[in-house]
């Protein structure tokens, strides 16, 4: 059996990476394709988003917000919105 290892985004703590991936899955199912993210799941992502392993380069000149778009074969994922005007998609799945 693996090792638990917990995850924190913020003041959001999950005692697995599973329960963590799950909550940013779920996160991203109630939004549609072009759906801005609210400014409390835009706080979780932020700080999910300083987790992914490239984290300087999806974040860039900043993060103004986030929203969510179309991806590979159909899917959706999050962008991250800069504040210089530029977007960068990014796994959710890689933040944990």
């Amino acid at each position: 059996m693996g090792v638990k290892k917990p995850v924190s985004y913020g003041d959001l703590h999950f005692d697995t990476q599973t329960e963590a991936r799950a909550f940013l899955n779920a996160m991203l199912q109630r939004y549609d394709v072009g759906d801005r993210v609210n400014v409390s799941d835009t706080a979780i992502l932020s700080a999910a988003l300083a987790l992914h392993p490239e984290a300087a380069d999806k974040i860039g000149s900043g993060i103004r917000d986030f929203s969510v778009r179309s991806a590979d074969f159909g899917s959706k994922c999050f962008w991250v919105n800069r504040t210089d005007g530029t977007t960068e998609k990014f796994s959710h799945k890689a933040c944990v």
